[in-house]
């Protein structure tokens, strides 16, 4: 359990060195594409649940 927990702990070099590989694989250029990209999909699954929701509300 300790190993695991251990490999599982994020701090911030770990942060950085990931941040850093995004970068040298993607470019500067394309990561607020890659973002936008990520927001709207977020979105649109809030928006699919709420949809969910309520017509799960309607059935009852």
């Amino acid at each position: 359990m300790t190993i695991l927990h251990t490999f599982l702990a994020v701090g911030p070099w770990q942060i950085a060195i990931v941040v850093l590989v995004v970068l040298l694989l993607f470019g500067g250029k394309k990561i607020p594409e890659l973002m936008r990209g990520l927001g709207s999909g977020i979105k649109e699954f809030k928006d699919a649940s709420k949809e969910d929701d309520k017509l799960e509300e309607k059935k009852d």
